[in-house]
């Protein structure tokens, strides 16, 4: 139970983290649209979407921003198991008694 509660706590506090890593693309002088670059799909301002890397893209008059929403790296010997279908991840434990580190860089 107290091993659960402490992994419990660490996603939690993982979760301002996880909404960091973002893109930032510059509008082109009177653009009407932004364009995906990782998709190539193009959105009016205004759009918001999630890509196929399951980003979170906004785009407006200032520009496209496109936010990850799961870590991209861990330590320990840890994995990330992405589904990029339902956008979701999990972590797989080598040592299920030892939390896995996470970084977004």
């Amino acid at each position: 139970m107290k091993r659960s509660v402490f992994v419990g706590f660490v996603l939690l506090a993982l979760v301002p983290l996880i909404h960091a890593a973002c893109i930032r693309q510059l509008p082109s002088f009177g653009a009407t649209h932004c364009q995906d670059g990782l998709d190539k799909t193009w959105h009016p301002i205004g759009a918001e979407w999630l890509n196929s890397e399951c980003a979170r893209c906004t785009c407006g008059v200032d520009g496209m921003e496109c936010c990850y929403i799961w870590p991209t790296r861990v330590s320990g010997g840890c994995t990330i198991k992405y589904d990029y279908d339902a956008c979701t991840y999990e972590f797989i434990y080598p040592d299920k008694n030892l939390p896995c580190a996470v970084s977004l860089k």
